[in-house]
């Protein structure tokens, strides 16, 4: 499976890199990476041991991470795409938050294998992205969700 070699999140500003799932400078984290390719948003993660739900499948929390940050980066990449950006370009992108996420298990995940989510971005307002958004492993739909993204808050803002 391809990993992703231009993510949204090598983008962030530093002060916004510490998130547990997607954030490059959170040692512990999960280092999510969000993608481009062909019209859909992708992320690809490999379970690591600590992610057993029990021996031989992925615990479920892993995956509505994978789906929660997988959402926001979409986001964030959509509507850099919006504003004229691309992935890479040197332009901060925008970063998103999480208003709601919905998980939808459809079959055990199983262990060992990379998670592929690909997702499809739909604009509600111009501060809010809905992303729709599939989880395989071996090519097999093995969860589904949507997350609805905001911009996030000048009150997350800690720059002076």
């Amino acid at each position: 499976m391809k990993e992703v070699t231009r993510a949204i999140q090598d983008d962030y500003p530093d002060d916004f890199s510490w998130c547990y799932g997607c954030g490059r400078l959170n040692k512990d984290g999960h280092h999510f990476r969000t993608g481009y390719e062909n019209h859909r948003t992708v992320t690809v993660c490999t379970p690591e041991p600590e992610h057993t739900a029990m021996p031989g499948f992925v615990y479920g929390g892993l995956i509505a991470s994978l789906i929660d940050c997988h959402g926001t980066g979409s986001a964030a990449i959509a509507l850099h795409q919006k504003n004229g950006g691309t992935i890479g370009d040197g332009e901060e992108p925008p970063r998103f938050v999480t208003a709601s996420l919905k998980v939808d298990f459809k079959k055990p995940t199983p262990h060992h294998v990379p998670l592929k989510a690909v997702g499809t971005v739909h604009e509600v307002h111009p501060k809010k992205y809905r992303v729709e958004t599939e989880v395989f492993a071996n090519g097999e739909l093995c969860a589904r969700g949507e997350v609805t993204a905001v911009v996030m808050p000048e009150t997350f803002l800690n720059r002076t």
